[in-house]
């Protein structure tokens, strides 16, 4: 007996109506990519694994999907870790391939491979999956993806103001309203560090504030306690615990925090110069906020961190993310290459989209009309009208069998085709077209200017 199919834990089939509202969220993210004046670039789904490995950490390249060597891939392999099945050491004799793990390992690959071809400033954006050996859980799967823009070869802040501009752009676009674009800055946490005398523990200090929202503001001064800081620096970090006010009260406070630190100041005056300008510019419906707390990604980043958030009416985690890099290019050889992007997270969007039942009636993979079969003579008839129909980029099309009507009006409705195009005798003879309307029940006799007319979306 055949066993059942099935596919990977952590992969998704997608239908076709989710199929639709997902090439929805991705045309809109891709025409503003384009819009801010980002290129596409493509890369490999798979790379040589000396790329991708030891470029995320310990954890990171755990999670990296390995690809066996072609052919026999044992007859090459170190013999002392196969017989003592190390198969950690085992894999580099037997996988010089791996599916890529993100899209900025292999930018970096890409940039600095056709650094001679590439005009800087280079702004690229790549919407292509990508694979993590990941536990799976729910939001949380090994094949999804990544929709990315980057500028690299350029110090400028203004590309960090574009950027926020461009989120409230693509989420304005998506009818996401109240969606919160948290920024901090990386030197603005070392300057915290360095105040309370805990340079030295930033890591784990950083690691600590960022759990504030989950553990509170007792739970995040017990951890570092435990990780070695005292309980005098606490009592100089705690304005942190009580940050409040509008941006501006936020980094006038900052200020005199770091007043003594000349790290932490560099941070202020760019985190100054970004929100500034893009209060004074204005944004849609997003809301910047800053975040003293905010530190993914800190042996990342170097300057702004961005984190993206939801309206508070749904129960999500970011949905968005990015910052400043100043050495993207440097683990390939290319040193001082700075540059600066964001993430976009198009599965986490497309929950919350469906959640808030944002997406329009008109995203969908279904067909405008369904046009019924009565026979060959009137079918090419019906294919006439089809094709010109195609023309003008209306999607309709014909039932390919002459069954029972009634089966092909509850093909029509299994399908959520909204309208459906009767063709007999008596329409061939008058050249019109009776539109039957499938929600509403409505039929009309119409000529085919008419019937183009009620096509359109």
């Amino acid at each position: 007996m055949a066993s059942k199919p099935s596919i990977p834990k952590g992969t998704r089939d997608f239908s076709p109506t989710e199929v639709a509202k997902r090439q929805y969220i991705i045309q809109i993210i891709k025409s503003n990519f384009e819009k801010f004046g980002f290129q596409p670039i493509e890369t490999p789904s798979f790379e040589n694994s000396d790329t991708l490995m030891g470029k995320y950490g310990e954890e990171g390249d755990r999670l990296i999907f390995k690809i066996i060597n072609s052919g026999d891939y044992l007859s090459k392999a170190n013999s002392t870790h196969l017989e003592s099945k190390d198969s950690t050491k085992l894999t580099a004799s037997i996988s010089e391939k791996a599916l890529r793990y993100d899209l900025t390992v292999p930018f970096a690959r890409y940039v600095v491979q056709h650094q001679n071809e590439i005009e800087f400033p280079f702004k690229r954006y790549q919407i292509q999956p990508v694979w993590r050996a990941d536990r799976p859980q729910k939001g949380r799967f090994r094949e999804f993806f990544q929709c990315d823009a980057d500028v690299v070869g350029s110090k400028s802040l203004w590309q960090e103001v574009e950027l926020v501009q461009l989120y409230d752009t693509v989420f304005s676009a998506l009818g996401l309203e109240g969606v919160t674009i948290k920024i901090n800055n990386r030197k603005i946490l070392s300057g915290i560090a360095e105040v309370i005398g805990a340079s030295d523990k930033l890591i784990d200090f950083t690691v600590a504030l960022d759990k504030l929202d989950k553990i509170g503001e007792e739970g995040v001064k017990k951890e570092m306690i435990e990780k070695g800081i005292s309980s005098e620096a606490l009592v100089k970090v705690q304005p942190l615990f009580s940050f409040s006010g509008s941006i501006s009260d936020k980094v006038n406070q900052l200020s005199e925090l770091l007043a003594s630190s000349e790290e932490g100041m560099k941070g202020v005056e760019e985190l100054r110069f970004i929100c500034d300008n893009v209060s004074k510019l204005g944004l849609t419906s997003a809301i910047l906020d800053l975040d003293v707390t905010l530190a993914r990604g800190l042996n990342y980043y170097t300057g702004a961190i961005f984190e993206v958030a939801a309206s508070k009416t749904v129960a999500m985690g970011s949905i968005g993310g990015g910052g400043r890099y100043d050495d993207l290019t440097g683990i390939f050889g290319l040193k001082n290459m700075s540059g600066v992007g964001i993430s976009f997270g198009l599965d986490r969007i497309y929950l919350v989209i469906e959640e808030l039942q944002l997406f329009p009636e008109t995203v969908a993979a279904s067909s405008r009309a369904l046009f019924i079969n009565y026979g060959d003579k009137e079918a090419f008839y019906a294919l006439q009208a089809i094709q010109k129909l195609r023309h003008e980029n209306i999607k309709v099309e014909l039932y390919p069998d002459d069954t029972k009507v009634a089966k092909q009006f509850q093909h029509a409705d299994k399908r959520a085709i909204p309208f459906a195009v009767i063709v007999g005798e008596e329409e061939m003879v008058s050249h019109k077209y009776s539109l039957k309307n499938l929600v509403s029940g409505e039929q009309i006799s119409v000529d085919f200017e008419g019937l183009k007319n009620a096509l359109k979306e």
